[in-house]
């Protein structure tokens, strides 16, 4: 229940993040690892507990959030509260010890742009997600300053903006998935702006964006062999074929969850790809 209550997933992913960016800025694997990354997935447990208690009452409305614990009962909203902020804590604590601050400063930052900005900005206006991609950018960014405070390098910058624009279109196909959810709990939706064609266009607008990033990274000096750059330029193709199909009208619905499924595959391997490469020297 914790592990739901805190959105696993989501908090699995943002340490993946945190440990590429590691990865990348030291370019060895040893078990220091386990501090920024750790305290990032506590922190991420904590922070997506929040975000349920916050959102209690519209997850109760939507049938995709409806058998989260505390609209489901399991747990009450108090109990849940306070087991967020003891994750949050516990998730500071262990950066704080085991890192600097400017890894502890970034985690914060990370919490309040999700919990204080984000989840208010959702009730506001349907383009949210662009200011609320900050979140994505960030964790990344704790890995690096583990290794290295300085991240106002070309590198850590280019990776925080990949991990930024991906977030944008995952978020819009899920939209296309579950944009009546939305609708029903009151949030304002671009669902309900622009019809399916034109979201599906615009989608595919920032999948081809976020191609592009992977792309460019060799120009700024991340990755170090042409082997890595000729798969995360494959890989690039890859996607934006993969997609293709939320321009056709009448494979529109169908091509919604490939795509969210495509995405999400993408970078994983792209935090793959560049991981082997700094450790390995392919």
């Amino acid at each position: 229940m914790i592990l739901e209550l805190g959105k696993y997933k989501i908090s699995l992913l943002v340490s993946l993040s945190t440990l590429t960016g590691y990865v990348l800025a030291g370019g060895t694997f040893s078990f220091y690892f386990f501090l920024p990354v750790g305290g990032i997935f506590l922190l991420a447990l904590g922070s997506g507990a929040l975000n349920q208690y916050q959102e209690r009452q519209k997850d109760a409305l939507m049938p995709r959030t409806s058998a989260r614990p505390i609209p489901a009962g399991l747990i009450t909203p108090a109990s849940a509260a306070l087991l967020s902020i003891s994750l949050m804590f516990l998730g500071t604590t262990i950066l704080w010890f085991g890192t600097n601050p400017t890894a502890v400063i970034l985690g914060a930052l990370t919490v309040l742009w999700y919990n204080g900005i984000y989840t208010y900005l959702k009730k506001i206006t349907p383009l949210a997600v662009i200011p609320g991609s900050v979140i994505g950018a960030l964790p990344p960014l704790v890995g690096w300053a583990s290794v290295t405070e300085n991240i106002f390098q070309p590198q850590p910058l280019i990776l925080a903006l990949f991990f930024f624009i991906w977030q944008i279109p995952h978020f819009w196909l899920l939209l296309l998935n579950f944009g009546q959810d939305y609708e029903k709990a009151g949030y304002p939706s671009l669902t309900a702006i622009l019809d399916e064609r034109q979201l599906a266009r615009l989608t595919f607008i920032w999948i081809v964006a976020t191609a592009v990033s992977i792309i460019l990274m060799p120009l700024f000096g991340l990755g170090d062999s042409n082997l890595i750059y000729v798969m995360l330029f494959i890989t690039a193709i890859l996607l934006v074929w993969n997609s293709v199909r939320l321009l056709k009208k009448d494979e529109i619905t169908r091509a919604y969850l490939t795509a969210f499924r495509g995405i999400n595959l993408f970078i994983l391997v792209v935090m793959f790809l560049l991981s082997i490469d700094k450790l390995f020297h392919l």
